[in-house]
């Protein structure tokens, strides 16, 4: 069967279906997944340790990051219709929503300038030293995140003219069966849940052609596709980074030492010796160092 990444994806048409969320509060509950620890708890666990559970503010360096892809980027480009923050509508921020919230496809513009106003209030705060406005920044900036109800609802239907649309009534997961919970009675099969195609919907191919501006940012799956397949390579992303890793629903970067180890082989050699410069400055200490750095994952490091 032949399948690929559409244009529309069926959680795409779910949120043309819903009425859009008029305040970040709004959007965080329409996506909150704490219910889902009284059953999951472990799993859980995991994910609030992960960068899933703080897409908009990441390590630390998301956060800064889209402000400079605003005040270098839509700032800049003649035509973007952003002068000020104020001028922020969501289409302006999918290029980077796109994969760092998602959901936000299902929001006013009203949101999206919530959104960057957070962002540089928690700047400001940051540079005058006001702690714990920052800290009411990051964690309003958090509430809203990638928890289970994106991936196990939203993005879980890659195919949905082979596999039907996303229903709003049902979580996903590998198999069918009832659900003890209220408000999602049922889960529903989501084929593609444990493959690398359902990671590279937002750890993509490269440029985002669909956007109005296209942007050119997350290319991990393009990699893994381009380089890593046609080598011989066959396992997946769910095999490294949730499997062998151990970690789970633990996502972690490139900096995680236990990610680090899987990844890269790194091989250093050093000799020294003693240099007689000349008579003024006598004899001075050097050192050569070789460093070899071996690439043992499916795709190029560091990417998103």
């Amino acid at each position: 069967m032949f399948t690929f990444l559409g244009c529309f994806s069926s959680g795409q048409v779910l949120a043309a279906q819903k009425k859009k969320a008029k305040t970040m509060a709004e959007l965080a509950a329409r996506y909150d997944s704490s219910s889902c620890q009284e059953c999951h708890e472990e799993i859980y666990e995991q994910w609030e340790n992960s960068l899933h559970a703080r897409p908009l503010y990441g390590t630390g360096r998301t956060a800064p990051t889209i402000i400079t892809a605003i005040e270098k980027g839509l700032k800049r480009f003649p035509y973007s219709g952003v002068k000020d923050i104020k001028d922020i509508k969501v289409k302006h921020l999918m290029i980077c929503a796109k994969c760092h919230l998602p959901q936000l496809d299902e929001a006013t513009d009203d949101v999206a300038r919530e959104i960057v106003e957070t962002l540089y209030t928690w700047k400001k705060a940051l540079q005058e030293g006001d702690d714990d406005l920052a800290d009411e920044m990051e964690e309003k900036l958090n509430s809203l995140n990638i928890g289970c109800l994106v991936c196990h609802q939203k993005k879980a239907i890659i195919h949905p003219w082979v596999d039907g649309p996303v229903d709003p009534k049902a979580v996903y997961g590998k198999d069918e069966y009832e659900h003890e919970f209220e408000e999602y009675p049922m889960v529903k099969k989501a084929p593609a849940l444990g493959e690398s195609i359902f990671c590279g919907q937002c750890h993509g191919l490269g440029p985002n052609f669909e956007l109005e501006h296209p942007s050119q940012c997350a290319t991990l799956y393009g990699s893994y596709l381009y380089a890593y397949i046609p080598e011989g390579g066959h396992e997946s992303c769910q095999d490294c980074h949730m499997k062998k890793s151990g970690l789970g629903h633990d996502m972690q970067a490139y900096r995680d030492e236990t990610m680090i180890k899987m990844a890269l082989d790194v091989d250093v050699d050093a000799m020294s010796y003693f240099w007689r410069k000349n008579k003024k400055e006598g004899v001075i200490p050097l050192a050569v160092v070789n460093v070899e750095i071996f690439n043992k994952a499916g795709h190029v490091i560091p990417d998103g």
